[in-house]
């Protein structure tokens, strides 16, 4: 008689087809783009292999034995040795179960550390917590471990590169503290740090929140500690967007200098979506831990440190470290490609992955100035995917002048710093020639853009070419409108050439006529 179980063992082509046809068309989408947002990069298929591994199912709230996290890696890995400990005694966690998952989690813990260690501070003097579920999970928890409510927190301004977890007003974090904010000097386009002082001095912060999501040059660690120290204050390393250029030796450390230092995986460190949390003072790691679990959340992402796992492994490797040191030499050829051709950089110029773009003084022929979601939703058709972003001078997210650039994922496809320069004439293209304009509505005025279709066709083939030479895994056939259009090269109309009319009918015919030609029709 024939065994039947429960378990379903057919492929995902046949058990879901519409899921896995999303996926293809993801992976296709993520060949046939130029993806410059910063914050994202490209996994490696060995990571995505642990992230979708069997330690997806299992559950383990709490923490690994507190003797194994301080194990180095040999011994780590001795798993006949940490076997019979297992068996023998007692551990941190909720759940039987677990043998395997305290493998990975310390593999994790221990391989994070020996990727952020220095010379000075060695990675057996590192305490490392990695099942904050997001980079905004791991901040809210520092907070909680080193703040009560009401306490002062300082980070930076929104609007000029901060992030929302330091301190805006529609997070947590502002809602439960108060916030003093810093920000440039206006006319150097830098950190103003002896404000900064002043301020400190003032309103005498209980935690100071060093690190950035839109700010583009590289932070002066010592001085952040020495203002941090003016007051006695906590000093906080955020570095989630430069976490693999930190670990990478590129970018400044704040190892050993920082009390506490969170930053997310799937940025420029290339791995899973999860969140990191290391400190060099024991007593605040165990704190954080609490803070953690059980303080804000339950059971941990176990497959999560399968993939954190690999991605600490890849980040010690000369490869690793040779990619970061591509990222910034990338962007700082995007960077110059961009304003030799006149385009103005917010805070002028980076020595990070990231730059952003001044989109409001570029001069248009409407009178309207164009706005950051208007300059990417075009780039984005033409297949260069950015973001909009606030940058100093702005006052209301929903008309953001700045457009934000990183190289990461470009970098990690092969591509190098004429390809920058390539690229930085795709995009002057694009946004020298956007007309903007606004139209009235129930929203109130609401700014659009229009674009000539030669220009934009011929962008579009560009880049085209540009990604089919870049390197991707997708293998597939490529799949055409609605989900991709690439422009044929057109021959010019001759006399013989029949006219083609087109009759458009009902109440919007005029405004859709006028919305989509770049000519004033009305």
């Amino acid at each position: 008689m024939p065994h039947h179980d429960f378990i379903l063992r057919d492929d995902i082509k046949d058990l879901a087809p519409d899921v896995a046809q999303l996926i293809q068309r993801e992976a296709e989408r993520q060949a046939r783009k130029l993806i410059m947002i910063p914050s994202e990069s490209a996994a490696p298929k060995a990571v995505r292999q642990a992230l979708g591994s069997v330690f997806q199912n299992i559950y383990a709230e709490g923490y690994p034995p507190l003797r194994m996290t301080r194990d180095d890696q040999d011994l780590l890995l001795d798993q006949a040795h940490q076997l019979v400990y297992y068996r023998r005694y007692a551990d941190r966690r909720f759940y039987k179960g677990v043998d395997y998952v305290h493998f990975i989690e310390t593999l994790a813990q221990r391989r994070a550390a020996l990727a952020f260690a220095t010379e000075q501070i060695p990675a057996e003097n590192i305490t490392v917590n990695v099942q904050a579920l997001s980079g905004s999970a791991a901040n809210l928890a520092v907070y909680d471990t080193l703040l009560e409510p009401g306490d002062t927190l300082m980070g930076m301004d929104l609007f000029q590169g901060g992030h929302l977890t330091h301190g805006s007003e529609f997070n947590l974090s502002g809602k439960r503290y108060q916030v003093v904010s810093y920000g440039i000097n206006p006319k150097t386009g830098k950190l103003d740090y002896d404000a900064m002082l002043a301020s400190t001095l003032e309103h005498r912060p209980r935690l100071i929140i060093g690190g950035f999501t839109s700010y583009p040059w590289a932070p002066d660690w010592a001085r952040f500690r020495e203002i941090a120290d003016s007051v006695g204050a906590y000093l906080m390393a955020d570095i989630s967007h430069t976490a693999g250029m930190v670990a990478a030796g590129v970018h400044p450390t704040p190892v050993g200098i920082a009390d506490i230092i969170t930053f997310t995986t799937h940025k420029t460190l290339c791995g899973p979506r999860g969140a990191v949390v290391m400190t060099t003072d024991e007593e605040i790691g165990l704190r954080l831990d609490l803070a953690v679990f059980p303080g804000a959340q339950g059971g941990p992402h176990t497959n999560k440190f399968a993939a954190m796992a690999v991605t600490f492994k890849l980040a010690q490797t000369d490869s690793f470290k040779k990619l970061q040191a591509q990222i910034v030499s990338n962007a700082q050829a995007l960077a110059d490609g961009l304003t030799r051709r006149g385009l103005v950089l917010a805070y002028g110029g980076t020595d990070t992955h990231l730059l952003l773009r001044d989109v409001g003084s570029i001069p248009t022929t409407t009178g309207y100035p164009l706005r950051g979601e208007m300059a990417v939703r075009i780039l984005d058709i033409a297949g260069i995917v950015a973001n909009k972003n606030t940058i100093p001078g702005d006052d209301l997210t929903a008309l953001a002048t700045g457009v934000r650039l990183g190289t990461p994922w470009l970098t990690q496809r092969g591509l190098q710093e004429d390809d920058m320069d390539t690229l930085a004439g795709l995009i002057h293209d694009i946004v020298t020639n956007i007309h903007p304009f606004a139209y009235n509505s129930l929203a109130g005025i609401l700014p659009r853009g229009k674009i000539d279709l030669e220009i934009f066709s011929q962008v579009k083939r560009n880049v085209a070419q540009l990604a089919a030479k870049a390197g991707d895994e997708y293998q597939d056939d490529l799949t055409a409108y609605p989900h991709f259009d690439i422009p044929p090269a057109e021959e010019p109309l001759s006399a013989e050439d029949p006219p083609v009319i087109f009759e458009l009918s009902g109440w919007r015919a005029s405004h859709f006529i006028q919305e989509i030609c770049t000519g004033n029709l009305s």
